[in-house]
């Protein structure tokens, strides 16, 4: 899973108050946004600031120029690991060489000035349960006196198709969904608004190079595929969910939203939050088994209305995405540039570090108290969510990820 070297010199960025910042010059992460009344092109946030790329690298002659002149960030996926080096060596050189300064500054923008855009267009979506203290508790809450794990899960990672016509930006409202839910006392179903409305705090992996039918990736091979990482939130309704989802698995209690941040950080840019892996028992079938360390250090923050409610740690992930790509692949099926594959929900062993209200409010039972006096079971109407998350970067501090906020609206 060896990642292509970051080439940069180590140096923070002359960009005010970028320096110490979650986003200096060992972050970095790309997005599609729009300044002011122009189409929407490639960016890349550095502090509260973007940096227009295109005209500068039209500028300097860089070769890449079409690809960052994009609506998208998709020709510079596919565009694969030589270029993404090539033009983050570059970018690294303009934000962190005072001798830049100049031709930069120009089109450097603050980020409240600029509209960001969905990234990319989702190619396929897949979702995964790579928690082994959530699916424990999930377990726990729905089969009380069974075994929580079912016989598959220490096997493999355990997913399932989403949809990607759905994947939203960050900032998109989340409508209520509607839907079959039957009550336990009940002969019936019933149609109407979801009463169990929840989130999850996830972590997305994005596809850059695609690979023909038929054409397996082996987990040495990730970092040849997948170009980065986004905070993710899937949004589910739990009474849909728990109706519809036997035996084929989640269908419309999922389907209705995922959101994702506007910016993209470069898997490169994580190499400093590499962590091993827990102890894996069994040892994974061949065609699984990672070089450690595979996992990542990343720490994600959840807020509702303010408060925060979780610190979900990704380091207690019992599968790594080198494993999920490998697993997702292995029956022959082709990667597409734009493919999504998202964790599914981060938990840890604490109460305070589980990645959705299922969890916190142990399925309904315990209330979440939040810091106006109110408190929740599961997502009211006007409720906000936002998910943050850090990791160790290579200059030492901090990199974040893109915030993810979604607020719910009404059926």
């Amino acid at each position: 899973m060896t990642a292509p070297a970051d080439r940069g010199d180590r140096r923070s960025s002359w960009v005010p108050q970028a320096a110490g910042s979650g986003y200096d010059a060992d972050n970095l992460p790309y997005g599609v946004v729009s300044f002011g009344g122009d189409s929407p092109r490639v960016a890349a946030r550095i502090g509260d600031f973007v940096v227009d790329l295109a005209p500068i690298a039209a500028l300097e002659m860089l070769p890449q120029t079409e690809l960052l002149a994009e609506p998208s960030l998709a020709e510079l996926f596919a565009a694969g690991p030589p270029v993404w080096a090539s033009v983050r060596r570059w970018l690294v050189g303009l934000v962190s060489d005072p001798a830049e300064r100049s031709v930069v500054e120009p089109y450097l923008f603050p980020l409240s000035e600029v509209t960001p855009h969905l990234p990319f267009a989702v190619a396929d979506y897949v979702d995964f349960y790579c928690s082994l203290d959530h699916a424990s508790n999930v377990g726990k809450i729905f089969r009380p006196d069974a075994e929580p794990l079912l016989p598959n899960w220490r096997h493999l990672p355990v997913g399932y198709h989403g949809r990607a016509g759905t994947v939203v930006a960050s900032g998109a409202e989340i409508r209520r969904p509607c839907g079959q839910r039957k009550q336990p006392e009940a002969d019936a179903p019933t149609f109407g608004p979801s009463r169990r409305l929840d989130m999850e705090a996830e972590l997305g992996f994005v596809v850059g190079v695609s690979t023909p039918l038929g054409s397996p990736v082996s987990p040495g091979a990730f970092a040849e595929h997948v170009f980065g990482v986004t905070l993710l939130n899937d949004w589910s309704a739990r009474d849909i969910q728990a109706w519809e989802y036997v035996p084929l698995g989640p269908f419309l209690g999922k389907s209705f939203a995922t959101s994702i941040s506007p910016w993209i950080t470069p898997l490169v840019a994580m190499e400093s939050a590499r962590t091993p892996l827990p102890r894996q028992a069994p040892e994974p079938l061949p065609y699984l088994r990672v070089e450690e360390p595979a996992g990542y250090d990343i720490e994600v923050t959840v807020r509702c209305n303010n408060t925060v409610v979780s610190h979900p740690p990704y380091a207690a992930m019992y599968w790594s995405p080198a494993q999920m790509l490998a697993h997702l692949t292995s029956n022959g099926a082709s990667l597409r540039t734009g493919d999504l594959f998202a964790s599914g929900t981060i938990s840890g062993a604490e109460r305070d570090q589980r990645g959705s209200f299922l969890e916190l409010s142990w399925g309904g039972r315990d209330e979440v108290q939040l810091a106006d006096g109110s408190s929740r079971t599961f997502l009211e109407d006007g409720d906000e969510v936002t998910l943050s998350a850090t990791c160790p970067g290579a200059l030492g501090g901090r990199i974040a990820l893109g915030d993810v906020t979604g607020r719910i609206l009404p059926a």
